[in-house]
């Protein structure tokens, strides 16, 4: 930790924020919007931005490489669009495989540009695509981030529009990649009544 600013430390601030802002612009390029405050933004960098917040949160302390794949870990997904794939579970799992690669293989090229050494970048890369969840720490931290923006940003929406039992199937397999400390704050947020009798029947015990 760096003392006088109260940051983690880098290797090289000025590599670390070059590779930040060219994530940035990557994902400023998405033609989807999200509504923040009142203003259109692009959503994959609300999204990159939503993750970095939810892993300092859990881990003020991160590790550079952590930070960005947090950083990284939704880049330019909108260009691998889910209607390119078949209907069903085969055609998801395929895309959801196909996005992984991608975005570790975009991540990648983009740290190499700016200057990272090998090893960084293969840290980052393997981060995006979960190769060593759960064991290794920081793959721990990252998913746990990347649940509690689905709970805090995604989940109400979700909820709106699918069958409860899906829903609670999903919730089901989210808790139990998360680490305790994660599922202390995914019950912090004030949920809506049918937001909240979905996680209460996802975390109930089985009868």
């Amino acid at each position: 930790m760096n003392r006088e600013s109260g940051q983690p430390r880098v290797s090289d601030a000025l590599l670390f924020q070059a590779a930040l802002r060219r994530f940035d612009e990557e994902n400023s390029r998405d033609p989807n919007v999200e509504i923040v405050d009142g203003i259109a933004r692009p959503r994959e960098l609300v999204y990159a931005e939503r993750l970095t917040n939810w892993v300092l949160k859990l881990c003020p302390d991160a590790s550079e490489e952590l930070r960005l794949a947090a950083r990284c870990q939704h880049i330019c997904r909108w260009t691998i669009r889910r209607d390119r794939y078949p209907l069903g579970r085969a055609g998801y799992l395929k895309w959801r495989e196909d996005l992984k690669r991608f975005h570790g293989d975009k991540a990648a090229q983009v740290l190499r540009e700016v200057g990272y050494p090998e090893p960084m970048v293969l840290k980052v890369q393997a981060l995006n695509l979960k190769k060593d969840f759960p064991h290794d720490p920081d793959s721990r931290v990252l998913e746990d981030a990347l649940c509690l923006v689905f709970l805090e940003y995604q989940f109400a929406g979700l909820a709106a529009k699918t069958a409860d039992e899906k829903m609670i199937n999903a919730l089901r397999k989210s808790w139990n990649k998360m680490t305790p400390a994660a599922r202390d704050w995914a019950l912090k947020p004030h949920y809506e009544p049918n937001e909240k009798s979905l996680i209460d029947r996802a975390l109930a015990p089985d009868p």
